[in-house]
């Protein structure tokens, strides 16, 4: 009997610490739930990779806005966005990777009895910034969206809401928001991988999304876009040291995802290329941002023939800073706060010189990429770059520039490009080219809608003139 007693002695001990021998089943290296912080950090590498990502599965727009190219595959460049899943990813890239996210982190804090209000109300708030940023590049791109009834487990089947109605109410919650940032709580520190809890940078942060997200609809709304400027104006980015960037390394899986698809340690493609499309006006300009963006062949830039097939060996490739894995990915920038400045003063909407934000603008551009600031003064001093004698009116100077500037953050160069409608780019042509190409001025809804929510889906593309690459969104007038 004593024998049995010792033998079952130590089975009892270790049970008596558990509360069922369920709890045996636990895997202690993939925790069932996550702090909010956590899934914070993951909503913003999340947004991070939909944005920055050259996969053509995900994101075509370094594409459509011509400043790259391919060599073999051409089903992009032609602007066939059913041939692969490029809705589908990107859609469910936002709503899945990033707004779930941030919906279960909101929930975990609302539901923390020790956490104090204030700690709430900031962390909330940087919740907010970042969810209204997505919900931006959602309705930004497809239009009509689900929202209201969106992320709701009880629903499979959400309406589609107007895209105008979502905007509206995108933009009064970043103004809700903006002022919780400086509640004086505790906000999210280690796990904000964008300014590690400095709440001054979130600040300016907020505020220059909300002059860009207003500049979006200063042609359909310029009253509204001309109050939420003039507010935003006194508090957005200042310097590039203000930046929106998530902060790659240099190894898998948080790499950046353009080295993922493009640089050579993790992948055999050579399908991407700079389009002569951007190269050539930059040799025009000697622009000094050209060994940062592009390689040279025998001492030269040269830019593949958009559209068309290439010989990868026979042009310029992507620069080995854009493709390097630990580069960080941009969601927002200093530059591009100077040029909405620039573009705010033509418009009247603020008081102001547009030039000196223009110039700020490019220097700012150069600066970042690893350019002097002579090098950005000799640049702007070029008849056909100086603000007074640039060809056209406000609209393609800043336009163009802008493009420039842009390069590497395809999706915010098709908002920029559709909006400013400079530089005017065509479609490719002749040859074996199908007729009747289109530049996407939007994207079409995900091809699984139409399966898994086809009425609401269909609703929408009446709605909006019709589910087509080439019905432009409310905002785009012109």
């Amino acid at each position: 009997m004593k024998k049995l007693i010792i033998l079952f002695l130590p089975f009892l001990l270790l049970t008596a610490c558990v509360d069922s021998l369920d709890d045996y089943n636990v895997d202690t290296k993939r925790p069932s739930t996550a702090p909010p912080v956590t899934l914070f950090s993951n909503a913003l590498k999340g947004l991070a990779d939909t944005l920055t990502s050259p996969n053509v599965n995900v994101n075509n727009y370094r594409l459509y806005t011509q400043q790259w190219t391919t060599t073999t595959y051409l089903d992009e460049p032609r602007y066939n966005v059913t041939a692969r899943i490029i809705p589908e990813s990107f859609w469910r890239g936002l709503y899945k990777g990033v707004i779930s996210d941030l919906n279960e982190s909101r929930r975990l804090i609302n539901a923390d009895a020790l956490m104090t209000q204030a700690t709430k109300d900031v962390q909330l708030a940087q919740i907010e910034v970042v969810e209204v940023m997505t919900w931006a590049a959602l309705v930004n791109t497809f239009g009509n969206i689900p929202y209201s009834e969106s992320m709701n487990p009880e629903n499979p089947l959400p309406k589609y809401d107007d895209a105008k109605t979502v905007y509206d109410a995108i933009l009064a919650r970043l103004d809700a928001a903006l002022p919780k940032l400086e509640s004086k709580g505790t906000p999210f520190g280690g796990g904000d991988l964008l300014y590690k809890g400095n709440i001054p940078q979130w600040v300016k942060f907020g505020n220059s999304l909300k002059l860009k997200l207003a500049m979006i609809i200063a042609d359909s709304d310029p009253d509204k876009a001309k109050k939420m400027v003039a507010e935003a104006a006194p508090k957005v980015f200042t310097s590039n040291s203000d930046k929106a960037a998530f902060p790659y390394i240099s190894t898998p899986p948080n790499y950046n995802p353009i080295a993922q698809n493009l640089n050579a340690l993790y992948t055999s493609r050579q399908d991407f290329i700079p389009s002569a499309t951007i190269v050539t006006p930059m040799n025009d300009l000697n622009d000094p941002r050209r060994p940062f963006f592009f390689t040279t062949l025998e001492g030269k830039y040269v830019g593949g023939q958009y559209g068309f097939l290439n010989t990868y060996s026979s042009f310029s490739h992507i620069s080995d800073k854009v493709i390097d894995p630990a580069f960080e990915g941009l969601l927002l920038d200093y530059s591009e706060v100077e040029f909405l400045l620039a573009e705010a003063v033509e418009r009247g909407f603020i008081t102001g010189s547009a030039a000196d934000h223009y110039n700020k603008a490019v220097t700012a551009s150069i600066t970042y990429w690893g350019g002097t600031a002579a090098e950005a003064t000799a640049y702007l001093a070029q008849p056909k770059v100086a603000y007074a004698t640039a060809e056209g009116n406000w609209k393609q100077k800043i336009g163009y520039q802008k493009w420039f500037a842009l390069y590497n953050r395809g999706w915010e160069s098709w908002v920029e490009w559709r909006r400013l409608d400079f530089p005017k780019l065509s479609p490719p042509s002749g040859g074996n080219v199908p007729a009747g190409l289109a530049i996407p001025v939007r994207m079409i809804y995900p091809i699984i809608e139409q399966t898994l929510n086809g009425a609401n889906r269909s609703s929408a593309a009446d709605a909006i003139g019709g589910d087509l690459a080439t019905t432009k969104l409310w905002w785009d007038k012109f």
